[in-house]
C-alpha cells in the first residue's frame, strides 16, 4: 500500500463563478481541509483578525519576505501587497490538504515555486451564465459587469495552463469533483 501525501490545491476562477460557495461546500464535505491564509500590507478591516482572514504585516516586512524567498507568490493591488507565505503552507501540508484560492497569475507563480501543486480552475457553464450570475447579485453596474466579463475571458484563456477545469453547474457536484481530484492526487503522490 502506498503512503498518501497531502495536496496543495490551488483554485482560481473568474469573479461570479462561485468559487467561495464551492470552497465553503468542500469544507463542509471534508472538514479536514485547511485553507491557506495570505499575508497583506493593508490594514485590517473591522472584524478581521490577524491570522484568520490575513496575516497583516508592514510593507517593510513584506519586502523582506519577498527578498528572502518566503512567499510562494505575491502581487500588488491598490498600493498594498498580497502574498502566500511559503512556511505557513508547508507547515499545514504536514497535517492535511491545503486549499489556496488565488487569481490566475498567482496560481501560475505557485506552480513554478511548488511544482506538485494541483491547479484547478472553476469555470462557468458559459460566459452568458457568468454574466447572468453577476447581474443577479444586483451589486454591480453594467460597466463593472462588462469589466468583470472581459477579465473572465482573460482568465479563461489561461485554462490550458491548469491541471483541471471544473464546471460549476451545480455547487455540490463541483465541490465533489474537486474533492475527487484531490483524492486522486493523494494516491499518486
Amino acid at each position: 500500500m502506498s503512503s498518501s501525501k497531502n495536496v496543495l490545491a490551488v483554485i482560481s476562477g473568474p469573479s461570479g463563478v462561485g468559487k467561495g460557495t464551492v470552497i465553503k461546500r468542500m469544507f463542509e464535505l471534508e472538514p479536514t481541509l485547511c485553507e491557506s491564509i495570505s499575508c497583506t500590507t493593508r490594514s485590517p478591516r473591522e472584524g478581521e483578525k490577524d491570522g484568520r482572514e490575513y496575516f497583516f504585516v508592514s510593507k517593510q516586512r513584506f519586502e523582506e519576505m519577498i527578498q528572502g524567498g518566503e512567499l510562494l507568490e505575491y502581487s500588488a493591488h491598490f498600493e498594498n501587497y498580497y502574498g502566500t507565505p511559503r512556511a505557513f503552507v508547508e507547515e499545514k501540508l504536514k497535517t492535511g490538504d491545503v486549499i489556496l484560492e488565488i487569481d490566475v497569475n498567482g496560481a501560475l507563480s505557485v506552480k513554478k515555486s511548488h511544482p506538485s501543486a494541483v491547479l484547478i480552475m472553476i469555470v462557468p457553464p458559459s460566459l452568458e451564465e457568468l454574466s447572468r450570475r453577476l447581474r443577479s447579485r444586483g451589486t454591480e453596474s453594467e460597466e463593472k459587469i462588462a469589466v468583470r466579463t472581459a477579465r473572465a475571458q482573460f482568465e479563461l484563456s489561461k485554462r490550458d495552463k491548469y491541471d483541471y477545469c471544473v464546471v460549476n453547474d451545480e455547487v455540490d457536484r463541483a465541490a465533489e469533483r474537486i474533492l475527487d481530484i484531490i483524492r486522486k492526487h493523494k494516491e499518486v503522490l
